[in-house]
């Protein structure tokens, strides 16, 4: 199996955020009532002329420019011709001999370091409408179409044949969703169709590619992993097994994980491209390629070294905090409230991040501001908790939406700072804990994490640990004497 080299290349499809369709002004909102935002124009209707949306060629600019691609000043429109109910009019408009956008790469993160994948080209094009099937085999069958989808725009992101893993698939594609919500150019949410994948795999023994297949219609991160872990792995042992690999195209079984044969492979001549006739050439001028490059955000991968370089914080932690613009803006407004950014990272990686995946919120909807932050951690660095009672804390205030001061007050959290109190209650677990004293006493010093616990216990983790630390420590040691 280790004599093969997989070869794996990417098509994406990126739905455009735009409020209207890519040739008309119908709205591109999801989930609207079937077929209630469309027009002659996105239902194919004879004579119905199509119109470019200036905001499409924007979004395509501003997401080719940080795929590193070069911005084609001249782009032309093509018709791709093919039959499907889907398409009313018999053609799809895309993009073919000159895409807006060509020739970039995606920087990704791998266990054996960083790798670019390059990327041949980014083209924008009008989608299809939907088909939705209903019945089995066992009852009547019925399909329909929601023309909604029809000329909603999108740009398609096609990778060179240089993933070698499923594991690397998966890394560019979090990587590709996390850059186009920076960028707000796409939502990126697969289970709404705005980012669909398809994949193209072949396997060999020498540095000449094998046969292609295409695996259609992959609708998450998890489906494009399995997907690629499965072909390769048949495609192995189609020629161990003397065989060879036809190009087709096939679909992944979810519930069994394998995939399936749907058809064989069209070629680029089935589909017949040429120039559209309703839409001249696209000329951009070097002024608004250059606005759009000098507007640009730092992204994802920038701010995630950012993050470890200026605040200090731990490299995974770095990674999940800019991995959504929303929760690393909320991350830097309380660090520049708090100037503890270590602090803020560990207590929002743990107990807010716990929160907002048991509750399904998003980091903007919890009223936990930098305001409530940074009273909570004077609260810790004042004495008034301790860092066991702080976890209470923030777990009430973001349940309660209570100030964290509000909640010290009301529970009575206050921290145990009087020595002769603390003192009582060690001498009270000194004697009532006969056996870890003898055992820390003959040398098993271990124990004493035992007997700090038990007056944790007893002050229901009040107390100051680093007093019950000392006081232990010196009780036990007059014992010795």
């Amino acid at each position: 199996m280790s004599e093969y080299k997989p070869t794996i290349g990417l098509e994406i499809h990126v739905q455009l955020a735009t409020k209207t369709k890519i040739f008309c002004s119908c709205s591109t909102e999801f989930g609207d009532e079937p077929n209630t935002n469309v027009c002659p124009v996105c239902l194919g209707l004879p004579g119905a002329l199509p119109v470019l949306n200036e905001k499409v060629v924007e979004y395509a600019v501003r997401l080719g420019s940080a795929l590193n691609m070069t911005i084609n000043k001249v782009s032309t429109f093509y018709r791709k011709n093919y039959f499907y109910p889907d398409l009313p009019k018999g053609y799809q408009i895309t993009q073919y001999a000159i895409p807006i956008a060509s020739e970039g790469f995606l920087e990704i993160k791998t266990k054996k370091g960083k790798r670019k994948i390059r990327i041949q080209r980014g083209h924008i094009e009008e989608d299809a409408g939907k088909s939705i099937h209903t019945g089995d085999i066992t009852e009547s069958q019925y399909s329909y179409i929601d023309f909604n989808r029809s000329g909603v725009p999108l740009m398609e992101i096609v990778t060179y044949p240089d993933i070698e893993t499923a594991e690397e698939a998966y890394e560019f594609l979090v990587l590709l969703r996390k850059t186009v919500r920076y960028l707000g150019v796409s939502s990126g949410d697969m289970e709404k169709g705005a980012l669909r994948c398809d994949v193209n795999v072949s396997v060999s023994k020498n540095d000449k590619i094998g046969t292609k297949v295409e695996i259609k219609n992959l609708n998450s991160f998890k489906s494009v992993r399995r997907a690629v872990e499965y072909e390769v792995k048949r495609q192995i042992d189609v020629l161990e097994n003397g065989g060879s690999v036809v190009q087709e195209t096939r679909h992944l079984n979810e519930k069994t994980g394998e995939t399936v044969a749907m058809r064989t492979k069209e070629e680029l001549n089935d589909y017949r491209y040429f120039p559209e006739p309703d839409l001249p050439p696209l000329i951009l001028t070097d002024e608004f390629i250059e606005k759009i490059k000098k507007e640009l955000p730092e992204l994802p991968l920038q701010k995630e070294e950012r993050f470890i370089k200026e605040y200090g914080i731990k490299e995974d932690y770095a990674h999940d905090i800019a991995s959504s613009i929303e929760l690393a803006n909320y991350f830097e407004a309380v660090c520049r409230a708090t100037k503890k950014p270590k602090e803020v990272a560990n207590f929002l990686m743990t107990n807010i991040m716990k929160y907002l995946n048991k509750t399904g919120k998003q980091i903007t909807e919890i009223s936990f501001n930098e305001k409530k932050f940074a009273e909570f951690l004077s609260l810790i660095d004042n004495g008034t908790i301790s860092k066991n009672i702080a976890k209470e804390v923030i777990d009430q205030s973001l349940e309660t939406g209570k100030s964290p001061k509000e909640i010290v007050k009301e529970r009575g959290l206050v921290q145990i700072t009087d020595e002769d109190a603390i003192k009582e209650i060690v001498l009270e677990v000194l004697k009532e804990n006969p056996k870890p004293v003898s055992q820390y006493l003959s040398g098993k010093t271990q124990t004493i994490g035992f007997l700090i616990g038990q007056v944790m216990k007893k002050t229901k983790g009040k107390a100051n640990p680093q007093i019950v630390n000392k006081l232990l420590r010196n009780a036990l040691m007059k014992m010795k004497k």
